[in-house]
C-alpha cells in the first residue's frame, strides 16, 4: 500500500505538470497568433482553455 502510494506521488508531482500546463498555455497562444494554418487557429482557444484548467487542477498537487 505504501508503495502504492509512493508511486502515485512521483506520477502527480505538481512541477512536472505545472510545466506542461504552462507550455500548453503557451503553445496556445503561439496557435492563436500564427499566420499559417487555419486549423491551429481554430483550435487555439481550446488548447488555452486545457492549459488554464490543467494548471488550476495541478496547482492543488503536492510537491
Amino acid at each position: 500500500m505504501q508503495e502504492e502510494k509512493s508511486f502515485m506521488r512521483k506520477i502527480f508531482r505538481r512541477v512536472y505538470w505545472e510545466n506542461f500546463s504552462t507550455v500548453l498555455i503557451l503553445l496556445g497562444v503561439f496557435m492563436l497568433l500564427q499566420p499559417f494554418a487555419m486549423w491551429m487557429y481554430t483550435y487555439s482557444f481550446i488548447v488555452i482553455l486545457v492549459g488554464t484548467i490543467g494548471f488550476v487542477i495541478t496547482s492543488h498537487f503536492p510537491d
